[in-house]
């Protein structure tokens, strides 16, 4: 079915040091599915991702945390990509752990990958739920009483996780089945 996202607009929260498949990838499958996708980050300009041991690509920035914390209802999902420097920069920052919190105060699906998972610690939205992440950052997780498995892809009530670059066609396949599915009432954790 082509173009089931036409109706939805994700956020991708960012910052430098992101790991660049891990944005590049989902924005391109959701986007390959109708969906508008704004690249949220707490500077304007540009942020640059991490491939292959350097830095990437720049990828521009469509509106800051600032900006769209105000905006979040206009938001149907969130994704928010890996790399060992960006979640640990956004978990940070009260505006992006309130950016954040708004989509599952509203049961809006929200996909993070490898490190991605960290953030949630920071926004009280973890415990009693069940994910995947980077090996790395597994009793991170599990300190905050989530529960972790080594799989490729978990969803639990439209939380979707994945470990590595590697699950990525897993991830954005399960990504893009939550968006089209919209709200989930339980998945209003925080």
């Amino acid at each position: 079915m082509a173009n089931k996202l036409s109706d939805c607009k994700v956020a991708v929260l960012a910052t430098d040091g992101y790991e660049q498949s891990e944005l590049t990838e989902p924005i391109k499958a959701l986007k390959n599915e109708g969906a508008t996708v704004h690249v949220v980050s707490p500077e304007e300009g540009q942020i640059k991702g991490w491939k292959d041991g350097n830095w990437g690509d720049p990828v521009d920035v469509d509106i800051t945390v600032k900006d769209a914390l105000g905006r979040a209802d206009e938001y149907d999902a969130l994704v928010l990509p890996g790399g060992v420097m960006n979640p640990d920069k956004l978990r940070m920052r009260e505006d992006a752990t309130e950016f954040v919190r708004a989509f599952f105060k509203a049961g809006k699906p929200v996909g993070a990958i490898c490190h991605g998972p960290q953030i949630l610690i920071d926004c009280g939205v973890i415990e009693g739920r069940e994910v995947t992440s980077f090996p790395s950052i597994k009793n991170d997780l599990k300190n905050a009483k989530a529960r972790w498995v080594d799989a490729e892809c978990v969803c639990d009530q439209a939380l979707v996780t994945s470990r590595t670059p590697d699950d990525l066609p897993a991830f954005n396949k399960k990504l893009i089945e939550e968006v089209a599915e919209g709200v989930h009432k339980r998945q209003k954790t925080a």
